[in-house]
């Protein structure tokens, strides 16, 4: 089949979530399919090394990307449409338009839009079979039902009351959606009962890239990886860093809290115990010489890839339960699952001071990634579902 790929994110380098999700589909696609990638860009103008991808892709296009303003004009002006505001405020006219002309001058068996961002201009590929890849709504439903002044609930009900109107007309027209988790799944029938074909393809580890990861152990050194800019990372920070960390410190002072991505200029509780190190190269060695993962995570959807990551590197975790939730892991077996500050502190120090114990669930954790959660196992339903959607 010839795909036509539409990403919200670039793919490469993979140094976020979503980036690593759509980097090893594109790389399980292309063994079997002819690729072409048609991305937005969100690195700095030029920065994009298109062809990193094109061993993978037949074909790479690259358009900018357009961050959300809510105080933009056009922002602003989604107040009187039932169109979701940033979807409105980060239309592409050039996105648009290069759809239109690649339709034009290619036959393409199935579109993948990755992503409401892109789901969102089916309009102009709605000739062609399509799937919606990667949809979640668990995060926009908890924003919600989250507790604050009448102002922020009544903005956020009426956000979500928006994006349940508008992926309702829309879902109607995608040969299939897929999502990350059977959580994800059922919030979705529920919210979208005439949505029929929906499947659960979870974020997957490629094993082959951790395989040759050197690095030396740093003792009482523990790590989070992700960008403030996702909110749900700066709430997971702002809760450990204040609760937790000070009663870690308290028994080890000479732990130390490492934070990798874009940290947006956004405050944390003041301790020369952290260190922001922004964007690195090579988090994967980084993770390696940590000697705990944290994911404490209070909301948002899917599976943490951040969690699956460290696993597979060999590097033992530490979660709150919506941080493990969509996961099949085993809290003590796989990994440490601990909702209150004194018995998440408690749970580091513990691994801090046993190494033996760190071993041997890391190991597990390592063959549970291996058989659950490696993209060569889940790969065929990807593809079959495609093979489906095309003949529809």
């Amino acid at each position: 089949m010839n795909i036509l790929f539409l990403s919200r994110w670039y793919p490469y380098p993979a140094n976020n979530g979503s980036k690593l999700r759509i980097y090893n589909l594109l790389r399980g696609l292309s063994q079997h399919h002819t690729v072409t990638l048609l991305s937005f860009n969100d690195q700095p103008p030029g920065e994009v090394n298109a062809e990193m991808m094109k061993f993978m892709c037949e074909d790479v296009h690259v358009v900018p990307w357009r961050e959300f303003d809510p105080n933009s004009l056009r922002a602003r002006s989604g107040f009187f449409n039932l169109k979701p505001r940033s979807l409105i405020d980060t239309f592409s006219a050039e996105m648009a338009a290069k759809i239109t002309q690649l339709l034009t001058t290619k036959k393409f068996d199935v579109v993948i839009a990755s992503q409401l961002a892109m789901a969102a201009y089916y309009p102009h590929f709605k000739q062609v079979p399509a799937v919606f890849e990667e949809l979640e709504i668990g995060l926009s439903l908890e924003d919600s039902r989250r507790s604050g002044g009448w102002g922020k609930r009544l903005r956020h009900a009426f956000t979500w009351f928006k994006q349940r109107m508008y992926l309702a007309r829309l879902l109607k027209s995608f040969q299939a959606a897929i999502v990350v988790s059977e959580q994800e799944k059922n919030l979705v029938i529920k919210n979208f009962p005439h949505v029929n074909n929906i499947l659960v393809i979870p974020n997957c580890m490629n094993m082959d890239d951790y395989k040759n990861i050197h690095a030396e152990p740093q003792p009482n050194t523990l790590i989070f990886t992700g960008s403030f800019r996702y909110h749900t990372n700066y709430e997971a920070m702002k809760w450990f860093v204040g609760e937790v960390f000070p009663l870690i410190l308290q028994k080890i002072p000479s732990a130390q809290l490492i934070i990798t991505g874009d940290h947006a200029g956004l405050p944390l509780p003041s301790n020369h115990h952290v260190i922001l190190a922004g964007y690195v190269d090579d988090v994967k060695s980084l993770i390696a010489s940590s000697t705990i993962a944290l994911a404490p995570l209070w909301s948002g959807g899917g599976t943490r890839l951040k969690i699956l990551e460290a696993m597979a590197i060999g590097t033992q975790v530490i979660a709150t339960s919506k941080g493990a939730e969509g996961l099949e892991a085993v809290a003590g077996a796989h990994l440490f699952v601990e909702d209150e500050p004194a018995r998440f502190a408690g749970e580091a120090v513990r691994l801090l001071r046993d190494s033996d114990l760190r071993t041997r669930v890391s190991q597990s954790a390592r063959q549970l990634v291996r058989e659950k959660y490696e993209w060569q196992g889940v790969m065929p339903a990807f593809l079959e579902a495609l093979s489906r959607a095309a003949r529809l």
